[in-house]
């Protein structure tokens, strides 16, 4: 798709970060906006999803700005793009994690833009048949502008917006993301696994390990390290299996594992 297959009339979007999920964005988004991308790791000058790949400080200039950049490049982007922001330029960024990215992009971002923290609870995995009734949860970090996101997500893309906090978000994002994501990985160290006489239920089971195996490893330590609910879910897990499987051994007479307070 050229540049072109988008009218000058729509306002312009910038992406900073371009790998497997900006690209993604960029599928969606490009009958809505015209696309500027950069991403470091790819030459300026081609037109690639829709999006035309130019500077940081082109993409950086749009009015709004969307960074799909790893929770560990979020600080450094944000001060690389500071400068380049203009007065009612709104910043998104589409992290697993929002209490430490909000906080990064609140300090480190100019006075005068708008700042939504959004997380889009879905990766190329799970959209490769499209996004319509996937969720997202959008969370208002400075001014006005979540309603409106939240609105623009809802009727244009035909996601199911959650509206939240950064907070909030963590707190159930440590549960639903840090165990699905901690299971997968032992699952994935136990291959070979069953294929051939396996039930439903496992079956369902390693379709959730397929939609986060190629995950890159900048998304799990998010999940797990970022998150600051992340530890004390993960900790419950372990000391409630720990002690499921004493009960199992014998070590402890059946049904003293405890339930949750």
């Amino acid at each position: 798709m050229s540049s072109t297959s988008v009218p000058a009339s729509r306002p312009s979007l910038g992406i900073i970060g371009f790998g497997a999920f900006g690209r993604l964005m960029a599928r969606h988004l490009r009958p809505h906006f015209r696309l500027c991308a950069h991403d470091p790791a790819l030459p300026p000058g081609h037109c690639v999803d829709g999006a035309v790949l130019d500077s940081l400080a082109a993409a950086a200039e749009c009015p709004v700005v969307v960074l799909a950049v790893p929770v560990s490049r979020l600080a450094d982007t944000v001060r690389a793009i500071g400068p380049h922001l203009q007065p009612g330029a709104l910043v998104l960024d589409v992290g697993s994690v929002k209490v430490v990215p909000a906080d990064i992009m609140r300090r480190g971002l100019p006075a005068h833009v708008g700042i939504v923290a959004t997380h889009p609870l879905f990766g190329p995995q799970s959209a490769r048949n499209g996004i319509a009734g996937l969720k997202v949860a959008v969370c208002p970090v400075r001014g006005g502008d979540g309603p409106r996101v939240g609105a623009f997500l809802r009727r244009a893309l035909g996601l199911h917006v959650v509206m939240t906090t950064p907070d909030a978000h963590d707190r159930e994002a440590a549960v639903v993301q840090g165990l699905t994501h901690l299971i997968a990985k032992v699952l994935v160290q136990m291959e070979p696994l069953p294929a051939r006489m396996t039930t439903r239920s496992f079956d369902l089971l390693m379709q959730g390990v397929a939609m986060v195996r190629h995950d890159a490893p900048e998304v799990f330590e998010a999940i797990e390290q970022a998150n600051p609910y992340a530890r004390e879910v993960r900790r419950r897990f372990f000391d409630l299996a720990s002690k499921l499987d004493a009960e199992l051994e014998g070590d402890l007479p059946w049904g003293c594992a405890p339930h949750p307070p």
